[in-house]
């Protein structure tokens, strides 16, 4: 049974006459006789009883008549959302993100994809870099804001910022008084560090910067996610280096001071799988990139 065969059966079960049915259908009446007998031996029973004078549904016919309009209509359906999926007017996408886009324009940047875009459906997940990845392999992700660089052949991966580390201190530390600090001033201070295994880049970047300045950190305290970081500082647990987009995060409690030399950059990425380009990913990663731009601007 194909679809044709339903539209022809429907369109003749609304006329009950071969020759308007032919006519509406653009094809001859030939074709059209063809088509209904194909389509009577597909389902095993007379559909129409027909003779000189008319034609009309048989039970089986009537049964068919009902059944055969709902899947036209749910082959017309398919095809419009499969066309607005192709043309970006609807769809959905899923998407994983690091703490910090929350303080780097990716909330500016959805809101505007989403009124742009009111038919796509939009999911949030906050996770660390390396779920991401895995999330993307696996499929359940359409697109990801992570802060590694490294990413197996499956993916592609864009930069979309690179900016500076700052440290974070509690409001009341002795460091706190000094306006600008070098590395160097943070030997010996209890670190609070983002875990390897949630980002073994971060990790890694924050180590060199203080074996850089000649020491290792004593690190107290390991967490997943960045506002966690600066929540425990903002607490008195100790001290850290994070993204300078931290800075926005308005904890009570925690400060924030540039150092004064040049060291690893901060750098976040949009990853998504490689394959045919999905068009919802390519407008959402040039909204965010473009937010990004923006509030450098405004910070600059």
């Amino acid at each position: 049974m194909e679809l044709r065969h339903l539209r022809y059966f429907s369109v003749l079960a609304e006329e009950l006459h071969f020759g308007r049915a032919a006519r509406r259908l653009s094809i001859s009446q030939p074709p059209l006789s063809v088509a209904i007998r194909q389509l009577e031996e597909s389902v095993g029973a007379r559909l129409f009883e027909r003779n000189s004078k008319e034609v009309r549904l048989t039970p089986a016919g009537e049964a068919l008549r009902i059944s055969a309009r709902r899947v036209l209509l749910q082959a017309e359906e398919a095809a419009l959302e499969a066309r607005d999926v192709a043309t970006g007017s609807a769809g959905r996408l899923r998407i994983g993100f690091v703490g910090a886009m929350l303080y780097r324009g990716l909330p500016q940047a959805l809101r505007a994809f989403q009124a742009t875009h009111p038919a796509v459906r939009i999911t949030l997940s906050e996770l660390n870099s390396g779920v991401q990845i895995a999330e993307l392999l696996n499929d359940r992700l359409d697109l990801g804001f992570a802060h590694t660089r490294r990413v197996p052949p499956e993916l592609q991966q864009r930069l979309l910022l690179s900016e500076p580390f700052v440290c974070c201190l509690p409001a009341g530390h002795a460091l706190a008084r000094k306006r600008v600090l070098a590395p160097g001033d943070l030997r010996d201070q209890p670190f609070v560090l983002f875990s390897r295994e949630a980002s073994p880049d971060y990790h890694e970047r924050i180590l060199s910067i203080c074996a850089d300045a000649g020491f290792l950190p004593e690190v107290r305290h390991e967490v997943r996610h960045w506002l966690a970081v600066v929540s425990l500082v903002s607490q008195g647990m100790g001290v850290a280096l994070v993204p300078q987009a931290m800075r926005h995060s308005a904890l009570r409690g925690a400060v924030f001071r540039p150092l004064d030399r040049a060291v690893a950059q901060s750098e976040a990425y949009g990853v998504w799988r490689t394959g045919p380009p999905n068009v919802l990913v390519e407008r959402l990663l040039q909204g965010v990139a473009e937010s990004i731009a923006a509030a450098a601007g405004l910070q600059a």
